[in-house]
């Protein structure tokens, strides 16, 4: 056991409230890092699923009705084509055949020229990669011409006619893999969307609440943290953007699921303003940073509209993955307006002029999301704002607040 010496008398533990706090930070830390590792679990496991029943069919397929005694590409042409992006399956699978096709017939014809071995291996190689590279091939086509022609070198001395074996592996694979996901296993498209989008909704309204916290604790450091936070967004948004396309395919190849195209219209079309959402809203924190450091006043609807706009966001994740009308949603947003509307008309400065300029963007944006045409989106935002606008290039009165400045157009 080890023994916390005692303190002098007259001395306090400054140390001990340092150690508890770090202490607390890692704790916390280590609860988010098994929560992010448990949704990622869960975002995978519809697409291992797939790929489990799309190898073992693979394997049969070619050993029991084919009759390869060695039927392994088929199953990795099955994994290979779902490993690719959500969303992208059918273009794999081209590409996986495309590449394999490249790949034999460089390998056949090197090994015609100059046999087999260890030199003659890096050759094909390096002209498998050179040549497709400057046909302007993808990645994945680069990748599977390579492969082959390595098979092909080293597999051939001890195995006759791996050609068309490896072309009727790679039509298998990618078929079975395409049979998988559109007609046997099809995941649900909402579901996988509504997962994708929760890490950068929550993210989104999160860091609007701790903005508004540290504003209205005029705590600099704060909403510092949220804004590097909120800039580090892209790994978020990428996968929301791969699930809406992977969405869009299943709900494209899937009879099952043709149901589900009109609904999987909200997120599609709801992921250009999210994503503009996010970027307004990184304005928004950092001149509220600003604000702080330049001690400008606060009034308190300015911290009152950024909390309404963190709950506009959490209400249009809840109304997308219940499929209703976000009615509470924009009612919401349109509320964060006219919170900002009041602070602007309580006298705001530079800065807060600025914040109140991007609470009206970011509620825009929330409302183009939720379905609004972006005209009547404008226009319900300057009836939320109130009578607080003058028209453009109009004088301020004496005394009045400053008019806030030019600001990227609303939505």
């Amino acid at each position: 056991m080890v023994r916390r010496a005692p303190l002098r008398e007259g001395l306090v533990d400054v140390d001990g409230a340092r150690i508890a706090e770090v202490t607390e930070e890692l704790r916390h830390r280590s609860r988010a890092t098994l929560h992010d590792r448990l949704h990622r679990v869960r975002m995978a496991g519809g697409l291992a699923v797939q790929a489990g029943l799309a190898a073992g069919l693979a394997y049969l397929i070619s050993h029991k009705l084919l009759g390869n005694p060695q039927p392994v590409f088929g199953p990795i042409s099955a994994v290979g084509t779902l490993a690719a992006s959500v969303g992208q399956r059918f273009r794999r699978t081209v590409e996986l055949i495309l590449g394999v096709a490249i790949g034999v017939a460089i390998g056949d014809i090197l090994i015609y020229l100059v046999g087999t071995g260890a030199w003659q291996l890096g050759l094909v190689v390096t002209v498998a990669i050179l040549l497709t590279i400057f046909a302007g091939a993808s990645v994945a086509i680069v990748i599977q011409a390579a492969a082959t022609a390595v098979l092909i070198v080293t597999l051939s001395p001890s195995t006759e006619d791996l050609e068309i074996p490896r072309f009727i592996d790679a039509f298998l694979g990618g078929g079975v893999a395409l049979l998988v996901t559109a007609v046997l296993l099809p995941l649900n498209p909402l579901r996988v969307i509504n997962r994708a989008a929760r890490p950068a909704l929550d993210l989104l309204a999160d860091q609007l609440d701790a903005a508004a916290d540290g504003l209205r604790k005029r705590d600099r450091d704060a909403t510092q943290r949220a804004l590097d936070r909120m800039r580090d967004n892209k790994e978020e948004l990428a996968t929301l953007a791969e699930a809406i396309e992977g969405a869009k395919e299943t709900a494209t190849l899937s009879p099952a699921r043709w149901h589900r195209r009109s609904e999987l219209t909200h997120y599609a079309e709801a992921a250009d303003p999210i994503d503009r959402a996010m970027r307004n809203t990184g304005t928004l924190i950092r001149r509220s940073v600003t604000l702080i450091e330049d001690d400008e006043p606060v009034p308190e609807p300015m911290p009152d509209g950024i909390e309404h706009l963190a709950e506009a966001v959490r209400l249009l994740k809840h109304e997308f993955a219940s499929s209703q009308e976000p009615q509470k949603a924009r009612e919401r947003s349109l509320r964060a307006v006219s919170e900002a509307g009041r602070a602007y008309g309580a006298g705001v400065g530079f800065s807060g002029s600025v914040v109140v300029a991007q609470i009206r963007t970011t509620a825009s944006d929330l409302l183009v999301a939720s379905g609004i045409e972006q005209d009547e989106a404008n226009r319900w935002i300057r009836t939320a704002f109130g009578e607080q606008e003058r028209p453009v290039g109009e004088p301020a009165e004496p005394g009045e607040a400053p008019k806030p400045p030019t600001a990227p157009p609303i939505g």
